[in-house]
């Protein structure tokens, strides 16, 4: 790897706080952009300054061409921009050469939730399940469930909780979200009745020294893919829409409030979003809320 990727890493690491997930992200961007322009150009010892508009479509079209879905060549060229902004603000070459350079055209999907009735009939199993097996799984799986709806938080920082993040008693809790950012969510009565209702049969099981909120029967700081495995299984049989994922709850939580008459930028709050065009596809697939209004506010609706 050239030593101004390496610079720039570590520059998305310490300056900019970035998750270990996302850098190496950029790492494997710009390593194929690398090497891409090393036979693009015909020499290993290329200059970055030699890598042109030209090079840089190239690469994107090369990657089109092998199969890549258009989500992650625009990951890619996200990718290149950013080590050429940084490259130019630094004086390491004259001129942005990815600044005009277009992305492939992205379809704006929309996101699959859980109806109202569903999430009803979901955690009513669960709350049930919990109450007959009082165990450390079946509760443990009440909590998860709890805090990715009731609260809208992401799988990465549902995983991350400590004990410390919560304040039951102020009905809060502390989040570290995408780049390090850190935030306040509200936590539900149900869901701090749920941690309450667990926090005993985790301490049967939980190492010395082990902070984390959700834990193993070893006693050690549940993963997410484990976190993720269990939200599956559970939500295959309780919709309709197909292709639910843990990911899901927090299209859920966003829509139903929407729904229901939230401010677009406090939703926008909650779900810790940098911008509000990514909060704003919800209000685009809350057809509920669209339906409502039309009906109250057309003359012959």
């Amino acid at each position: 790897m050239r030593r101004e990727v390496a610079r720039f890493l570590e520059h998305l690491e310490v300056a900019r706080n970035l998750s270990p997930h996302t850098v190496a992200a950029y790492r494997r961007d710009l390593g194929d952009l690398e090497v891409f322009a090393s036979g693009y150009l015909g020499r290993d010892d290329f200059r970055w300054s030699d890598v042109d508009r030209g090079v840089i479509r190239s690469f994107l079209g090369e990657a089109g061409r092998r199969g890549l879905a258009p989500r992650t060549v625009a990951r890619k060229l996200s990718a290149v921009r950013a080590l050429f902004r940084h490259l130019h603000r630094e004086g390491e070459i004259p001129s942005n050469p990815a600044r005009h350079v277009r992305g492939p055209k992205l379809d704006r999907t929309l996101p699959a939730h859980m109806r109202v009735e569903e999430v009803s009939e979901l955690f009513r199993w669960v709350e049930a399940r919990a109450e007959n097996e009082n165990g450390l799984i079946e509760t443990r799986l009440l909590v998860i469930l709890e805090l990715l709806y009731g609260s809208g938080i992401r799988l990465a920082e549902l995983g991350a909780l400590d004990l410390q993040s919560l304040d039951l008693s102020r009905g809060q809790m502390r989040v570290l979200g995408k780049g390090r950012k850190e935030r306040i969510v509200p936590v539900t009565r149900s869901a701090a009745r749920a941690v309450a209702g667990y926090l005993p049969l985790r301490a049967e099981v939980a190492r010395s020294g082990c902070g984390a909120l959700l834990v193993g029967r070893h006693g050690d700081r549940l993963s997410n893919r484990q976190i993720q495995r269990h939200v599956q299984q559970v939500l295959a049989g309780f919709a309709e829409v197909a292709g639910l994922s843990v990911h899901s709850l927090r299209h859920s939580f966003a829509t139903h409030l929407l729904d229901a008459g939230a401010d677009l930028m406090a939703v926008k709050e909650l779900l810790g979003h940098a911008s509000l065009g990514t909060t704003q596809i919800y209000a685009h697939t809350s057809k509920e809320r669209l339906r409502r209004v039309y009906k109250g506010a057309h003359p012959r609706a």
